[in-house]
């Protein structure tokens, strides 16, 4: 039995892969110890996991899109969250002394405790914007290095020769060939497909309105961009009330307010996603953690992203033949209804889906992730 401390950012599709793989060690005997907020991981890990509390900091939305996001983020939220976690890993690892540190990428403070401390330690890539960046993000390598060096002179590692956005140790990537093509990958990454696993807080759904007689459409943005996204809402309802008799709409509203819905659409604040994805027929969403539940299932996609680690994953998608990418701000209803049209009735679409699905499987998920962990605990 080998000892893991998780060490997870707070967002929904950061969390779930983590928590997917958190399980996986879990089942086959390893001692799983959590580090992030109890409020957040309680509800998620059940009463009898170890949690060792950081405290809750607030994630602050930005409106920022492109280069100026990525600071956003960055200035915002990453940089804060690292100097008000480093503490709280820094007792973590001394108090349950793991074998392995397994941090979310952005999660830097697990990375730096644990060069810190001599512990070796394992990067989840929940993302792609890290490893293959847009090369119309000028500046973006210059300002993560500078970024990274700050966060190693707040953990007092300046001039260590590490970038604790990528483990020497082993990086975990949730993707396959299929969408990241020929990129250049950091050393010792190995690509593990979607790594989904069981949602404790899934919400209900309202199931006795699902029609089996129409093709379903699921349209999302995701919890923390929907004040980001303008009449998006209103542009898709105008899309799909066309269709209603062969087409039945599913909205995850997520706050976002739309002055009307097609007949008979489906409207949720949450929805069930991996129960409700092998169900679907097509997905509009804005390329965040929806991509890696559809492409599971093999199902199409219209993207529309939003912010930067979006628009690179969308790119990744629209590349592979699985989806269609449109301009979340600027599609037209016309444009959206042929992107969706085609998603839905073009096969070539779903084809490329199921073959990405098809990777996925193949690569492992989150119990090839697990492996990959037991594989660097044990030293081999």
């Amino acid at each position: 039995m080998s000892r893991f401390l998780l060490v997870v950012l707070p967002l929904q599709g950061h969390l779930y892969p983590m928590l997917a793989i958190g399980q996986e060690l879990a089942r086959a005997g390893h001692e799983v110890v959590w580090c992030g907020p109890e409020n957040v991981l309680r509800p998620l890990v059940g009463p009898g996991a170890t949690v060792h509390p950081t405290g809750t900091r607030a994630y602050r939305r930005y409106d920022e899109t492109g280069m100026a996001g990525v600071r956003a983020m960055w200035d915002g939220y990453l940089i804060p969250f690292t100097r008000f976690t480093l503490g709280p890993v820094d007792e973590a690892v001394l108090e349950h002394r793991p074998d392995v540190v397994v941090t979310e990428q952005y999660a830097l403070a697990g990375a730096l405790v644990a060069h810190r401390h001599g512990v070796p330690w394992a990067t989840l890539c929940t993302g792609t914007l890290e490893l293959t960046p847009p090369a119309d993000l000028v500046g973006f390598d210059d300002y993560l290095a500078d970024k990274v060096a700050q966060a190693l002179a707040m953990a007092g590692l300046s001039g260590e020769p590490i970038d604790p956005r990528f483990s020497p140790h082993l990086v975990i990537a949730l993707m396959t060939p299929g969408l990241v093509g020929d990129a250049v990958l950091p050393d010792r990454c190995v690509l593990t497909g979607a790594a989904l696993g069981a949602r404790p807080n899934a919400p209900d759904f309202p199931w006795h309105l699902w029609d089996p007689d129409r093709r379903h459409v699921l349209v999302t943005v995701g919890t923390l961009v929907g004040h980001m996204v303008g009449d998006f809402y209103d542009r898709a309802a105008a899309v799909l009330a066309p269709m209603a008799d062969e087409v039945q709409a599913i909205f995850v509203t997520s706050g976002v307010a739309a002055e009307s819905f097609p007949d008979n659409a489906i409207t949720a604040e949450l929805v069930p996603m991996l129960d409700l994805m092998p169900k679907l027929d097509a997905v509009v969403c804005h390329a965040g953690g929806a991509v890696n539940e559809a492409l599971t299932f093999g199902v199409p996609m219209v993207v529309a992203p939003v912010r930067a680690e979006q628009a690179a994953l969308a790119r990744q998608v629209a590349r592979s033949g699985a989806g269609v990418e449109v301009s979340i701000l600027d599609v037209t209803v016309a444009e959206l209804g042929t992107a969706v049209r085609a998603v839905l009735d073009e096969p070539d679409y779903r084809r490329h889906a199921r073959r990405i699905g098809a990777e996925f499987a193949a690569a492992g998920g989150a119990s090839a992730a697990a492996a990959h962990l037991v594989g660097l605990a044990s030293g081999t």
